[in-house]
């Protein structure tokens, strides 16, 4: 075996030569293998001469031959060159040939030497966390939104503040998005969410009434799905309802949870909003901690684990829009080169600053616990619904537990970060 050629920081090739004789080991193995199951006319199964053999199954011979060597010497090559490939190797240069050595070249990255320095220093800002009367107020009138009951309305036509109790269907217009129908739903005339031409054209309209038009959707607009696009309604109004909220008082505290009176559930959504803002002003903190860490240090990255990192982001990605009802058959026309172009930079930073928090955890010596391990994964079992054996079960067989591993010991990492004493 040669030893390895540096290209850079984190690319590795090596030569290795797996001896004669290995691989005449390895040869007579297959053979004897093939011998048993081979059909080969003029022969009784199994009784097939290794001549015979070596001839009319001379390719399938290397290829099991190799299978069976390469990753077998490549392993024993990189321990004792003390490198740790974390990228499938690239096999090039094969020479096999009967009664020689077996030769090849194998490629790989590794990760690029780290030296974390100055992280002591780091610090963001802690704003202060304050929740307004006005807040609270805005919640509980929400939660009564929650609550609201809806009585008829007789005799009258559809005005502002009325909700339309109607069915629908849309039809796209050429370069549309696409169609619907809709057999029952409510729509508030004149609301900060309605879509402006309904409440034009609902307005005045009574139950029974049938009413048309187009809706053009702005670039903008927040369902993807229908941004820059325009539909034609058909609206059939069904009848015209009123809102009630209920009264805010003790009873309406009772009967939303177990609170005696209406000050104790204002508290307790008064305390829910404080730990909202605590939480998203300590993500945006640590957010800008990773930045700064990142801008700290310069080292190449493995293009292996950007191109791991585009990977988990597209999925995501293509998750979150499954979730909204994109079909699949739309999913395969989107521009994926240009799509993993654009997740490059923010997979690059995410990958850097994995690296960075686990040489910090390192320093550091920040461990995770079996216990932190059980507690996610039966989370995750909650979330599924499958037993917390199961999910460890196949955590382990998949690889993922010390992936979830690493992302708990970097989260405390970053934590530990945040929290050090100015």
């Amino acid at each position: 075996m040669s030893p390895a050629e540096t290209q850079d920081s984190c690319k590795r090739e090596i030569a290795v030569e797996v001896p004669a004789e290995a691989v005449a080991r390895e040869t007579e193995a297959v053979v004897q293998r093939l011998q048993k199951l081979a059909r080969v006319p003029g022969f009784r199964r199994g009784k097939v001469p290794a001549s015979v053999i070596k001839s009319r199954f001379a390719d399938d011979l290397k290829s099991e031959v190799v299978e069976a060597l390469v990753p077998k010497f490549f392993r024993e090559a990189v321990e004792k060159q003390g490198l740790a490939p974390i990228s499938q190797p690239r096999i090039t240069d094969l020479q096999i040939e009967e009664g020689q050595p077996l030769r090849f070249k194998a490629s790989f990255e590794v990760l690029p030497p780290i030296e974390v320095s100055s992280y002591q220093d780091l610090r963001v800002e802690k704003p202060e966390i304050t929740v307004t009367d006005q807040e609270v107020e805005q919640a509980l009138t929400r939660l009564r939104e929650q609550q609201a009951s809806f009585t008829a309305v007789e005799g009258r036509a559809l005005e502002d503040g009325d909700y339309a109790q109607v069915s629908f269907r849309s039809t796209p217009k050429e370069g549309g998005g696409p169609g619907a129908n809709v057999d029952d739903v409510l729509v508030e005339l004149g609301g900060a969410n309605t879509v402006a031409e309904f409440s034009e054209n609902l307005r005045g309209a009574r139950p029974g009434d049938e009413r048309t038009f187009d809706v053009s959707y702005p670039k903008e607009f927040s369902d993807e799905r229908l941004a820059g696009k325009t539909l034609t309604y058909t609206v059939t109004v069904k009848a015209i309802k009123q809102k009630h909220l209920p009264a805010a008082d003790d009873a309406f505290a009772r009967e939303v949870g177990e609170f005696e009176t209406l000050a104790a559930l204002q508290q307790r959504i008064r305390d829910a909003l404080e730990a909202e803002k605590r939480h998203a002003a300590e993500h945006e903190a640590k957010d800008k901690l990773v930045d700064q860490l990142v801008q700290r240090h310069d080292f190449p990255v493995p293009e292996a684990l950007v191109e791991h990192q585009i990977d988990v982001r597209l999925e995501r990605g293509l998750r979150a829009l499954a979730a909204q009802g994109m079909r699949p058959e739309d999913m395969k026309k989107m521009d994926f080169p240009r799509l993993r172009a654009g997740q490059r930079d923010a997979a690059l930073k995410e990958v850097k600053a994995s690296l960075l928090l686990d040489k910090i955890a390192e320093l550091e010596k920040i461990e995770v616990g079996e216990e932190e391990i059980a507690k996610e994964i039966e989370a995750l079992a909650a979330q599924t619904k499958q037993a917390p054996e199961s999910i460890r079960a196949r955590l382990t067989r998949d690889g993922a537990l010390d992936r979830i591993r690493d992302r708990i010991r970097n989260e405390k990492t970053l934590d530990f970060l945040y929290r050090r004493p100015a």
